[in-house]
């Protein structure tokens, strides 16, 4: 079976995220896969294989990754290399691409040149895409951590580019609507009217309090729950209290959904709080639409309705298939190297990989 003129991929630690494009430049699919590297490069074998025999072979592949970061690996740029030869194994026959930030597309023998501007790079192919709809703040909130990228001029413009440098700036924070263990997001919480803390256990995730919220979208959740057991609202709800030490009695789903609550405004504070570090530079003009991408965009959107900020989703620009919109909006980085492999990667503006950051912006003619 043909698979089309491309496929855009997101290799992250967790998941393997892909977009089929056909001989247009249409987009008509995409979707996630389960790929927990850490557990080995057969994961991620796996689920290429997976996605070959949903869509059938490509005549062209762009990639970007995260999964570098999976302790897998010695360090970041055994990382790159390792998923580059995994990749270049699965697909012999194809022209493999692989995103390499500010450097544009490379091939994939390449990548052992530039490893440290392909590792975690996806978030700067998300920006060059929403910054083409005009200015704003991208915030690209995933199942394990959140983007915050100003977008000005035509491009973005961050203070950082490692993980190391976002996290400083605070425009990479670890946070996410799905993976983040809920210890990680608060160390005690209001409780039977006390002050409750929390135990230091991973028992339950953010997805059990998205779950019990009612805001998590259908079918992102897909790896082993913190106890094995189902991924239902119940399930969830004996998790979460799990947390506060106590059992779910017949009152408990009501209290579940109370802690909930509270937790999700805990880890929208904590982007809100990452946000304005972002602002206080001063870069982006008042009142700039907040941008909304990842599964966990639904946040973005209470966000700008809190502060009265105009909204728009990082694809509203493009067209795309109603059917296909939101999900191109969860799964961003990989539609969008598949769109600059498309159009073209800003190969023209080269420029370093770490400096300031008028330094490490992509501004087009």
């Amino acid at each position: 079976m043909h698979g089309g003129a491309l496929i855009g991929l997101d290799i992250g630690g967790a998941h393997l995220k892909a977009a089929l494009f056909n001989e247009a430049g249409t987009l008509r699919d995409l979707d996630q896969w389960p790929c927990p590297l850490w557990l080995g490069l057969d994961r991620l074998e796996q689920a290429m294989a997976a996605v070959l025999a949903r869509w059938g072979r490509p005549q062209r592949v762009a990639a970007t990754m995260t999964g570098e970061l999976a302790d897998l690996f010695d360090d970041r740029t055994d990382g790159v290399r390792r998923i580059a030869a995994t990749l270049r194994s699965a697909l012999p026959a194809a022209a493999v691409s692989v995103f390499a930030g500010p450097r544009g597309l490379v091939p994939v023998d390449a990548v052992s040149d530039c490893a440290e501007a392909v590792a975690s790079a996806n978030w700067y192919a998300t920006a060059l895409v929403a910054a083409a709809g005009g200015d704003g703040i991208l915030l690209d909130v995933g199942s394990t951590t959140t983007d915050i990228v100003p977008l000005i001029g035509g491009g973005p413009r961050h203070a950082g580019y490692s993980d190391a440098e976002r996290l400083d700036s605070g425009e990479l924070v670890y946070t996410g609507v799905v993976r983040t263990p809920v210890m990680a997001v608060a160390r005690a919480v209001p409780y039977d009217g006390r002050s409750r803390a929390l135990m230091a256990e991973l028992f339950a995730t953010m997805a059990d309090v998205h779950r019990l919220t009612g805001t998590l979208p259908e079918g992102v959740d897909q790896h082993a729950t913190a106890d094995g057991r189902d991924h239902g609202v119940t399930a969830s709800a004996r998790r979460l209290l799990r947390m506060v030490g106590d059992d779910l009695d017949p009152d408990g789903l009501t209290k579940a959904r109370r802690l909930a609550h509270h937790l999700a405004e805990r880890q929208l504070r904590q982007i809100e709080d990452a946000l304005d570090l972002v602002l206080s530079r001063g870069q982006a003009a008042d009142g700039v639409p907040l941008v909304g991408a990842g599964v966990g965009r639904f946040l973005v959107r209470r966000l700008a309705e809190r502060r009265g900020s105009p909204y728009r989703d990082f694809e509203a620009h493009r067209t795309v298939a109603p059917a296909l919109r939101e999900r191109a909006g969860w799964f961003a980085p990989a539609v969008s190297v598949g769109w600059l492999a498309i159009e073209g990667a800003p190969h023209k503006h080269l420029c370093p990989v770490a400096g300031p950051a008028d330094a490490v912006s992509y501004l087009p003619d």
